[in-house]
């Protein structure tokens, strides 16, 4: 029998390898394989919805939220330039340039989102949306726990 700890991080493994291999095969199916980091789009795409001058966070923060490096960024954000989804432009703050979508990348949003909604569809089929709720609270518990962060007072009052 394996002890609780172990099979809790090889579950966490199965479920994270699954989850990538099956919104891989969604871009894949969608004809959009070349995207190598499509939530790097879609947060794109949310900065210019929400910021009409189409600013973007920085290359340290996008790092920080996506839990990758800023070199990671960097060469992501250049390989989505080279396939045409995104150009750069200079920005107000000379220290920051503005990331924009083209219509290329912007169609390709859609794709990425699409295939999100697809896998969690099917990874959360079956669940009530009582268990989707408690799903999302007990995970995000995890997060904060791992990264060292106190909770949130929202958090405190979803704990049972």
């Amino acid at each position: 029998m394996i002890p609780v700890s172990n099979e809790l991080e090889l579950l966490s493994q199965q479920i994270n390898l699954a989850h990538r291999a099956a919104v891989q095969a969604e871009l894949i199916a969608a004809d959009l394989n070349e995207i190598g980091h499509p939530m790097l789009l879609t947060i794109l795409q949310s900065c210019a919805d929400s910021d009409p001058d189409g600013q973007c966070h920085a290359q340290r923060e996008l790092a920080e939220l996506l839990h990758i490096s800023p070199a990671a960024v960097a060469n992501s954000l250049k390989s989505l330039e080279k396939g045409g989804y995104i150009r750069r432009e200079r920005g107000r703050d000379a220290r920051r340039n503005r990331v924009l979508l083209t219509p290329k990348g912007q169609q390709a949003v859609i794709g990425c989102q699409m295939a999100f909604e697809t896998v969690s569809r099917q990874m959360l089929q079956g669940f009530s949306p009582v268990e989707r709720e408690q799903l999302l609270s007990f995970r995000r518990r995890m997060l904060h726990n791992l990264r060292g962060e106190s909770p949130t007072k929202t958090q405190a009052k979803e704990e049972p």
